[in-house]
């Protein structure tokens, strides 16, 4: 039968693997509350239906994390695979186990038995089988239970790529110029301990990083590539693209005490943001068993969820800036390029043989190198050098978000605050709160302890610069009940005040403060919160660099450009929101994206290839380039500043007639800014198929510094990055709590949830999010029956 044109409201399934019948009720928007009679069959549940929802997503993210493309796909997916093979975790698989929770082997192996339950039912009954697999003529394939860990590369955090690009940069311009690109707080210097030639260091030692990190992208060119032509595919995604990705992944969360509240109640929210896609990186699941009753978002091919609640404490998480990766330049030995001077003597690179199979071709073999550091990128054998890099994700427990299988069983802050000292990578910020009224930040990751370097340039291999473990949880900031009232984070520089250096460095690449600054000044003006104004806040669409602009705008007169002049009334009699219907807005954001930053970039770096290295740029560091003008500028700075900001404007009103016509009172930023979730397989399915599988367009407000993220690529103002998933739970009411996930819940698209909140998610609004029995049965409209094989 089909996905669901054929299904009734009532489904009775039968599957070998389940102890007892379990259910899956459906609500109207799509999210699953999965009920059963154990843990094991509820996690099994969970895996069953996490394939019949999202089958081909999780599909295809164990076949690209695991190096399993080119079987598949052919051999232009060859070297894609070469790229995620060097990022798989191949350390201790019993620390790694029990690192995450002491049963978190029977929870993967449970959940893995239920993915493949549904694989086997879709050879009983191919009518299941998602579209996209008709399309390019492959199967899903079974999962082991160490799929769900060995994973790495999908969830990297990217501070090895800025190691590079500083490198590159400031060693051509100089500190300041790289502050642009990314911005360092608290200020440092960053310094070259090793005395590498920095300018040595060529961009092509992060091509390896940025192919394993890539998504899998489809072409009618690349999916037709013969073998001799697999080396093409080396460079799948350009680097612009993966700094991007890197600039804007954040997220916001708060907890609001009940002292604040107009309930007495906690309330906590959270919107983590990431790359868009369809379907959503995200998955909203409920799942009740005997064990724990709980609610919230994951990734759909993990068990459990990473934030929601648990009937008890509630959690969110956001991205906490720990840098985790170094970059390790090595002499390799004369004539001996597989070894490296470490210790003052030649040690052998670990030589590892890797079998690919890749369609219509026999299996290929290729040879992966490793240090004692981690994966070799890239290899000069000529100027005898090579270069590996070092990260938090190698480490046994670093697994994204797995640490959740016991943080979501937490009943108190004790009990969460041990489970968070599982929390490996990505290093986060832990907000929480409880049904008793406790509000609490617990920022945690493995940070790693660097005695004798910043770790913001590579360093030589040579044994001199090694991490001395990791920061432990009590050694880092934390903040319980605080006298303000709230808590919240938005991956800016967090660490309190009274920090000092002699405790341990635990990064310096912040996200831009704006959505915190944001944040902070909302909820202390809000002596009654709720809800409602949690939504509002996660919705919210004020600029603080607009606002930042308008200030530097306010001194310069209005002269006799006319351009100049109605681009200035109109931002400074603006509100500094963003929203879609905008004239203000669009001529903002045109103004910035189009016209003063790269104007900017091109005073401070003449050289264009150096200058791209600058995007997307550092909207913190671009800010206090302009407010706090210098040499850059020539001998009169605050002129040459004004003269820059005055004719740029011009400019982009010109620019704003000619893209949105000539009347200022019809411009909308909507009509630039729009949401549009295309799918993978687009480019070769199709037009018809590629009608039923993308989402959009969609006006959309926000950008890239608002509370309601809305980051987009600069070519066509197309949202790439934002929150897909929003909550706001009030805490102990449970069922007043909303969400929304986009486009929909679920990733097959013959499904009714498959765009339906798309729309609602554009516009800033929400669904219920229910978790009584009887909330939860009202609101059932589809309900799915799994019944043990053995009756």
């Amino acid at each position: 039968m089909a996905y669901d044109a054929a299904a009734s409201a009532t489904d009775t399934i039968t599957l070998e693997g389940l102890t007892a019948p379990a259910e899956i009720r459906i609500d109207r928007w799509g999210i699953c509350h999965i009920k059963a009679a154990s843990a094991a069959d509820a996690f099994f549940a969970q895996g069953f239906n996490a394939a019949r929802d999202r089958l081909w997503q999780i599909d295809l993210w164990r076949k690209r994390g695991l190096g399993l493309l080119a079987a598949d796909f052919g051999p232009g997916y060859l070297a894609q695979d070469c790229a995620a093979r060097a990022f798989l975790f191949r350390g201790d698989m019993e620390r790694e186990w029990t690192s995450y929770a002491p049963d978190a082997r029977a929870i993967c192996t449970a959940f893995a038995a239920g993915v493949n339950a549904y694989v086997a039912l879709t050879e009983r009954e191919p009518a299941r089988l998602p579209v996209e697999f008709g399309i390019t003529g492959t199967r899903p394939a079974t999962w082991a239970p160490e799929d769900v860990v060995r994973i790495r590369s999908h969830a990297l955090t990217r501070n090895a790529l800025s190691e590079v690009l500083r490198a590159r940069l400031a060693s051509r311009t100089d500190a300041a110029t790289d502050l642009l690109r990314a911005d360092l707080t608290p200020r440092i210097d960053p310094a070259n301990p090793g005395g590498l030639d920095l300018t040595a260091i060529p961009l092509e030692v992060l091509d390896l990083f940025k192919l394993a990190t890539a998504p899998v992208g489809f072409s009618k060119e690349r999916l037709a590539a013969p073998l001799a032509e697999a080396g093409r595919w080396r460079q799948v995604n350009a680097l612009a693209e993966v700094v991007a990705d890197a600039a804007w992944t954040g997220s916001n969360n708060w907890a609001v005490g009940p002292g604040r509240t107009t309930t007495g109640r906690p309330v906590i929210a959270g919107d983590p943001h990431r790359t868009h896609g369809v379907p959503s990186l995200r998955y909203l699941v409920h799942l009740t068993a005997p064990e724990f009753d709980v609610i919230g978002a994951g990734e759909p091919s993990m068990p459990g969820i990473s934030m929601g609640h648990n009937g008890t404490i509630a959690f969110t998480q956001t991205i906490f800036g720990s840098d985790q990766e170094d970059i390790y330049v090595y002499e390799t030995e004369p004539g001996h390029p597989d070894r490296y001077r470490y210790e003052g003597r030649w040690v052998d690179m670990e030589v590892r043989d890797e079998c690919f199979q890749v369609k219509g071709e026999a299996d290929q073999m290729r040879p992966l190198r490793f240090t004692r550091h981690g994966p070799v990128l890239y290899a000069d054998p000529e100027r005898r050098i090579a270069y590996a890099i070092r990260s938090a994700w190698f480490e046994p427990g670093a697994g994204a978000y797995l640490a959740g299988l016991s943080s979501m069983r937490a009943k108190s802050l004790d009990e969460f605050r041990a489970a968070i000292a599982r929390f490996a990578t990505p290093s986060l910020n832990h907000v929480y709160a409880d049904v008793n009224g406790t509000i609490a930040w617990l920022p945690f990751g493995m940070t790693p302890i660097r005695r004798n370097w910043d770790g913001l340039l590579p360093v030589p291999g040579d044994g001199r610069f090694e991490w001395d473990g990791f920061v432990p949880l009590d050694a880092m900031p934390s903040l319980v009940n605080p006298p303000e009232g709230f808590v919240a984070s938005a991956n800016e520089y967090n660490i309190p005040p009274g920090w000092t250096s002699d405790q341990p460095r635990i990064g310096y690449e912040w996200l831009d403060p704006s959505r915190s600054m944001r944040i902070r000044e909302a909820l202390g003006a809000d002596a009654t919160h709720s809800v409602a104004a949690s939504a509002a806040l996660q919705t919210d669409t004020v600029s603080v660099p607009a606002r930042r602009l308008a200030a530097l705008l306010q001194v310069i007169p209005p002269g006799g450009d006319a351009d100049f002049a109605a681009g200035r009334a109109l931002l400074l009699g603006w509100d500094n929101a963003l929203d879609p219907q905008s004239a203000a807005a669009a001529l903002s954001e045109l103004w910035f994206t189009a016209h003063l930053k790269p104007a900017l970039f091109a005073r401070f770096v003449p050289d264009p290839e150096l200058r791209a290295l600058l995007a997307p740029g550092d909207v913190e560091g671009i800010l206090q380039a302009l407010e706090q003008p210098d040499h850059h500028f020539g001998t009169d700075p605050a002129a040459a500043r004004d003269g820059l900001l005055a004719q740029t404007l011009a400019a982009a009103v010109r620019d704003a007639r000619q893209r949105l016509g000539a009347d200022p009172a019809r411009w909308q930023w909507g009509t630039l800014h729009h949401g549009y979730f295309e799918h993978a397989l687009s480019a070769v399915a199709g037009a018809k198929a590629a009608q039923a599988l993308d989402v959009g367009p969609l006006a959309k407000g926000g950008g890239g510094s608002t509370v309601m993220l809305a980051a987009y690529r600069p070519q066509d103002f197309r949202v790439t990055t934002g929150a897909s998933v929003r909550f706001v739970l009030d805490v102990g009411n449970w069922d007043a709590s909303v969400c929304v996930n986009t486009p929909g819940q679920s990733g097959d698209s013959r499904s009714p949830h498959y765009r339906d909140l798309s729309a609602l998610w554009a516009r800033g609004e929400y669904v219920p999010f229910l978790y009584s029995a009887a909330a939860v049965e009202a609101a059932t409209e589809r309900r799915i029956l799994l019944v043990p094989a053995d009756g």
